[in-house]
């Protein structure tokens, strides 16, 4: 009996030798600014699929609403206390995770931001930024409004004694997203406009955006207007300015001007294509949201932009994998955008984007 135990102790040392060892696959959190939202149900699943294809492990948090910051802090926190590979963050308040992101930064835990980010983060703390350029966002609105030949035909017929107005109207002119949309539409409408108007396009009203005519006499106006301030109520009041200038297109730069738009036209009715008061207007939003959607679907919006909540996940993993196993990663990595109208707003590659 004793030699068949020490064989079989003898034959179970020898496979623990020999048995191969499976490590277990490298662990990545993913702390967002929510979750119930479907903005970042989109995003999880961007990240899941790519946890799937490079072969980690993750786990998806946020909070249930974007205002619980300590909730963000007591999540991070969690997960900083596992072994992390790398860590992806879209941070409510930047103040408030500093302590966690220096923590990581001497732990050599990489930090990839996702979707806003972490603005203004201490220095060396965040390896890389996977969010939407704005500035081209913006810049694709003004190519698809340009390319309708009603527009084109306004600017060709505009002159310094009879000028048209394009309008673009901006929640604040403060938040970095929406300057960069804003800044992105008016370069790119005045870049396009001059083609056809040379030296005779200008940019009017918000004194940081003002750029004269070259001539000095403009034939198009490329006129911001910025609300007081970002309640919906200022939002309407700035629409209702905006519409008595008769613009022959309005760009919409976030979900508070649409909303405002909307407003100020008896919830989009106006803009009815047929009957409409405003029948002839092309406006263009940015996102998605309930009541732009069905602007959208009903034909009161041209169409609207939206971010790539499904690619802002995937590359927050990507970029989180590349870094942890030491490759240079760029600082900013663009997300994309999408321009979607209701020819192609229920195709199931642009419906994912379009979140409530």
């Amino acid at each position: 009996m004793k030699k068949i135990l020490v064989l079989f102790l003898a034959v179970t040392v020898l496979f623990a030798m020999t048995a191969p060892v499976f490590a277990a696959k490298p662990y990545i959190g993913v702390v967002s600014k929510g979750f119930q939202h479907q903005f970042w149900q989109t995003v999880a699943m961007g990240s899941r699929d790519a946890a799937e294809r490079y072969g980690v492990d993750h786990i998806f948090v946020g909070p249930a609403s974007e205002s619980e910051v300590q909730v963000q802090i007591d999540m991070i926190n969690a997960e900083l206390a596992k072994n992390l590979a790398a860590l992806a963050l879209a941070a409510l308040d930047t103040e408030s995770v500093t302590e966690q992101l220096l923590s990581a930064k001497e732990r050599g835990i990489p930090v990839i931001g996702f979707d806003s980010g972490v603005p203004n983060a201490p220095e060396g703390t965040i390896t890389s930024t996977a969010s939407t350029d704005n500035e081209a966002a913006g810049a694709l609105a003004a190519e698809r409004v340009f390319s309708l030949p009603n527009i084109r035909a306004a600017i060709m017929a505009a002159t310094p004694g009879t000028p048209i107005v394009i309008g673009v109207m901006s929640q604040d002119a403060t938040s970095a997203s929406v300057v960069g949309r804003t800044v992105g539409f008016l370069n790119r409408m005045h870049e396009l406009a001059s083609t056809i108007k040379p030296g005779e396009v200008a940019i009017t009203g918000h004194d940081r955006y003002v750029k004269a005519a070259d001539s000095g006499n403009f034939a198009v106006e490329l006129n911001i207007m910025v609300p007081a301030t970002t309640n919906a109520i200022d939002c309407e009041i700035t629409a209702q300015g905006m519409l008595q200038k008769n613009p022959v297109a309005i760009f919409c730069s976030n979900e508070g001007t649409v909303t405002g738009i909307l407003a100020a036209t008896s919830d989009g009715q106006e803009l009815d294509k047929v009957n409409g008061r405003y029948k002839d207007l092309v406006v263009v939003g940015f996102d998605a949201g309930v009541n732009q959607k069905n602007a959208v679907r009903n034909g009161w919006f041209y169409g609207a932009v939206t971010q790539d909540p499904y690619m802002i996940g995937y590359l927050a993993i990507e970029l989180a994998v590349r870094a942890m196993n030491g490759e240079t990663v760029d600082e900013i990595v663009d997300t994309g955008c999408q321009f979607y109208t209701v020819a192609n707003m229920d195709d199931p590659k642009i419906a994912q984007l379009l979140y409530d």
